[in-house]
């Protein structure tokens, strides 16, 4: 099963704002788990 690029894309660069870790860590994260990540990031923000 492949993910959709543009989904990876909106993903890493929410994660990159918020948290400003380099791109190969956000890459090196699993997809549940930088999932998690996103929507944390979101519960904080209030969105």
């Amino acid at each position: 099963m492949t993910y959709a690029a543009d989904l990876l894309y909106e993903e890493v660069a929410y994660l990159a704002y918020h948290f400003h870790w380099p791109l190969d860590e956000l890459l090196d994260l699993e997809h549940p788990e930088r999932l998690r990540f996103v929507a944390q990031v979101a519960r904080l923000n209030g969105q």
